[in-house]
């Protein structure tokens, strides 16, 4: 049996896959090893996962994640999934590698993620030929959950929401700009809590105008400051995964329309399509 994981900042989603190919899906909390330990792994997965999993016949893990940058972070997870699956080989590559495989199988093309962060690639049908940093949520990750969330909350401690925003804001979360503060500033994964806004902005919709203007200020961000910088990116089509680009689709077409760029496939998660390559190229 063998495991394929897609693991975001905020959320992981979970495949085993058994010798006949039938699949269990299971979710945990997402692992950027940015902002949690080995430590903090190795408790959430033993607390979380499923009691009936089989771990003594557990063959191999491929546990793709976000912020998987360096040797450090692969290593913290690495040890992470090799403490707690003990009988398996550990794989651990780069959510951009997910991301590539899931949109393009073995075909070249560009990829990218719009969920809780950001990140885009040329994938060259094997691996990703070339990169641009997003810099992560304080400094970049233009167009994502976060990036949409810091928007509106900053909007919210200014004064620039509509009115009518502003009370259905306060009505849902209560939230005093000295709670803002603190949860941002002083409490754990404010990446997180930033991105956990995107869904309010998707949910309401009654001032049409400023939610799309915010969102659509967003992706331009994202594709001034990213993707138009790769060269000759319009030849490309834009493939992208993940929860912000998959609900607000529509105004995410609208701008890569603008930019020159043909959208290509947008999918919620990569692991339908991440299980379906693994099954047709084993080993990989």
């Amino acid at each position: 049996m063998i495991i394929i994981a897609d693991g975001g900042s905020t959320k992981t989603n979970w495949c085993l896959l058994n010798n006949e190919n039938k699949k269990i899906y299971f979710n945990t909390e997402g692992y950027n090893p940015y902002f949690v330990s080995k430590e903090y792994v190795i408790e959430s997965l033993r607390k979380n996962l499923p009691d009936d999993l089989d771990f003594e016949n557990i063959t191999e893990v491929n546990f793709y994640g976000a912020g998987v940058h360096n040797e450090e972070k692969v290593a913290i997870l690495e040890e992470a999934l090799g403490t707690v699956f003990t009988k398996s080989s550990i794989f651990v590559g780069h959510d951009l590698l997910a991301a590539a495989r899931a949109l393009l199988g073995t075909n070249a093309g560009f990829a990218a993620i719009l969920g809780t962060g950001t990140n885009t690639c040329i994938y060259d049908g094997e691996g990703i030929e070339y990169q641009i940093d997003s810099a992560a949520y304080i400094l970049g990750d233009e167009g994502s959950g976060c990036y949409i969330g810091k928007k509106l909350l900053t909007d919210y401690l200014r004064g620039y929401m509509p009115k009518a925003v502003r009370e259905t804001f306060w009505k849902t979360y209560q939230l005093t700009p000295d709670d803002i503060q603190e949860n941002v500033y002083s409490k754990p994964l404010a990446n997180r809590f930033c991105a956990s806004f995107s869904k309010f902005v998707y949910d309401n919709t009654d001032n049409i105008e400023y939610t799309h203007n915010l969102v659509k200020s967003s992706f331009n961000d994202f594709f001034k400051n990213l993707v138009s910088h790769y060269p000759n990116y319009q030849d490309y089509e834009f493939n992208c995964i993940g929860s912000v680009a998959y609900n607000f689709r529509n105004v995410l077409e609208e701008v890569a329309t603008e930019y020159g760029m043909k959208m290509g496939t947008i999918i919620r998660s990569p692991i339908d399509n991440l299980v379906k390559f693994h099954i047709e190229h084993p080993g990989k």
